[in-house]
């Protein structure tokens, strides 16, 4: 009795191993802990390596002769702050999560209490699937699906090139959907320039910032010409504290910075933007979790002012079928 109940034991087994092996993969991994940020993708140019995530295609390190050029965490880290982050299909603060879109109330979930406030979008924790990986340059892509507060299909993809003039970052957004669709796009890098920014300057060519309640929504605009605001000449950032939008951005040139950051040791990082990028968010680092505060500063790229879905400052409207595509890029003078 004991031999039948073995041989049958020893079927039965062998029939799930058989149809586990049927299911699997072949390239499967083995089963295992898996990484808070993700695949780690690295792509090089010359002195140049970067580091971006799979989950939130964030920008996790980008190096110059070994020198760190951007504040982040490490990959086994899911890091706070929106550390390098994709910020779509909004930026910044949504107030109260809600919004009117073509005669439709949408809700989100708050996803900043003290705000009240849904913030930065959808995309930030959402893995994103390389589809090209070469040397210098890497494409990821995510499509995001209707869900409650946001019904509507996107296809995002992003492109990441290293060349001898710095970095170079595109996002291409997809209305996949049938009805029209609200969109602003922005990334959320901190950049860094030495232990802290206190001894850092700052240069942001705008001649605009935005007024802001205590909740950080716009309220009005106002001109930074006069003001401790006006950063359009180089101030070294001393203990000022910024937690801002700035606009009207001063592109005389395709390429002209819009923003820099320079070291006291003349070590400088400059962001440019295209036409698209009409805004940018900057914020101090003042209250981090788990690390000194103010040892980067958010230079934020984005396409429109927050709570964009609710004013229109700045709001993309894609029609069914239609695409954006924006860029921006970073470079240093250590290349």
């Amino acid at each position: 009795m004991s031999h039948v109940f073995s041989r049958r034991a020893a079927i039965a087994a062998a029939a799930t191993m058989a149809t586990a092996a049927a299911i699997r993969p072949a390239n499967a991994a083995p089963a295992g802990p898996l990484l808070p940020t993700g695949k780690q993708h690295r792509i090089r140019s010359g002195r140049q390596s970067l580091v971006v995530a799979e989950v939130g295609a964030a920008l996790r390190s980008w190096t110059v002769d070994g020198q760190e050029m951007l504040l982040s965490h490490p990959a086994d880290s899911m890091g706070d702050s929106h550390l390098g982050k994709i910020l779509l299909p909004w930026v910044d603060r949504l107030d109260g999560g809600k919004y009117t879109f073509g005669g439709t109330i949408h809700e989100t979930p708050i996803s900043e209490h003290w705000s009240k406030c849904a913030i930065h979008g959808l995309m930030g924790f959402l893995p994103w699937t390389a589809t090209r990986h070469e040397r210098d340059r890497l494409v990821l892509s995510c499509v995001l699906y209707p869900q409650y507060g946001y019904p509507f299909t996107l296809r995002f993809r992003v492109e990441y090139v290293l060349s001898r003039a710095g970095l170079r970052v595109s996002v291409t957004a997809v209305n996949a959907g049938r009805q029209p669709a609200p969109l602003s796009s922005g990334y959320h890098p901190y950049f860094r320039v030495g232990p802290t920014i206190d001894e850092a300057s700052l240069m942001l060519a705008a001649d605009t910032k935005l007024i802001l309640d205590k909740r950080l929504i716009p309220i009005g605009r106002a001109p930074v010409a006069g003001t401790p605001d006006d950063f359009r000449t180089p101030k070294v950032l001393g203990a000022t504290k910024i937690d801002a939008c700035y606009t009207d951005l001063l592109r005389p040139r395709q390429d002209s910075a819009v923003a820099s950051l320079t070291g006291p040791d003349g070590r400088q990082v400059e962001l440019w933007v295209d036409d698209s990028h009409r805004y940018l968010l900057i914020y101090t680092d003042e209250y981090p979790a788990g690390r000194p505060p103010r040892t980067g500063i958010a230079i934020e790229p984005v396409t429109a002012a927050p709570n964009a879905f609710n004013s229109g400052d700045g709001l993309i409207v894609l029609e069914p079928g239609k695409s954006y595509t924006g860029f921006w890029g970073v470079r240093t003078n250590l290349l």
